[in-house]
């Protein structure tokens, strides 16, 4: 997998703003995308008290949604935790982690912000521009904007809009349960996004994709899979900042 490395990774909260603002302007909100046949779950996790970042990527083919492939990568966590600013703090180990597989996801669903961020440029926007993969944001929470009461049927949703725009979509995946907010991350329409997120959610709230790289990222602490991914080859401090 070719990655962009754009920007150093040790800068402040201020020089991370600067960032955003430049990159966001390269975002891709529109489909450009070819066959999708694996879609990945990206998610992040914290051990030693939050000093070390434990990425996680799962691999399923979008077909049936079984696990394809799976990789985990840690890196000392560098950056603090600022609401606005989770790409700087988890991209870095996400991306080790991204090339570590085997198997090349067609479409990146992360467990984040797209476009529905106060600078439109989440951890979706950023993951996607700096690997080059359609991505979407697929949140548990809302970051900013507004949406009307979504119907309590599963794939019902309403727009997310803020400051006057359509960042998102408040989305239903499961009767009975709190929306997720979907939002474009790069090279994938909001519509599309909505419908992709569907298809990886057949039973539970989180897309499944989510739920295999959560329990990779959250779980027991293991190291990497020692065994070749399936139809593979083996081969050898809190801050606040107003936003």
């Amino acid at each position: 997998m070719q990655i962009q490395q754009r920007h150093t990774w040790v800068l402040t909260a201020e020089e991370a703003i600067v960032i955003q603002q430049s990159l966001r302007s390269e975002i891709v909100t529109t489909d450009q995308f070819g066959t999708i046949r694996y879609v990945a779950g990206v998610d992040v996790g914290f051990e030693d008290d939050g000093t070390v970042t434990r990425a996680a990527v799962a691999v399923l083919k979008l077909e049936d949604l079984t696990l394809q492939d799976r990789a985990i990568a840690r890196r000392p966590t560098k950056f603090p935790y600022i609401p606005g600013f989770l790409s700087f703090r988890e991209v870095p180990a996400v991306l080790d982690a991204l090339q570590r597989l085997h198997v090349l996801p067609d479409l990146l669903l992360c467990d984040g912000q797209g476009i529905a961020h106060p600078r439109r440029f989440g951890i979706a926007c950023h993951l996607g521009l700096l690997t080059d993969l359609p991505a979407i944001g697929v949140a548990k929470s809302l970051l900013v904007g507004r949406h009307a009461d979504v119907p309590d049927e599963r794939g019902s949703w309403q727009p997310l809009t803020h400051k006057g725009e359509t960042v998102g979509a408040a989305l239903r995946t499961r009767p009975g349960t709190k929306p997720l907010f979907i939002s474009t991350g790069h090279r994938v329409s909001l519509d599309t996004a909505i419908a992709y997120v569907m298809r990886c959610t057949p039973k539970y709230r989180l897309p499944e994709t989510t739920r295999q790289a959560h329990n990779l990222a959250s779980g027991p602490a293991i190291d990497q899979p020692a065994e070749a991914p399936i139809d593979q080859p083996a081969e050898p401090q809190q801050m606040t900042l107003e936003l």
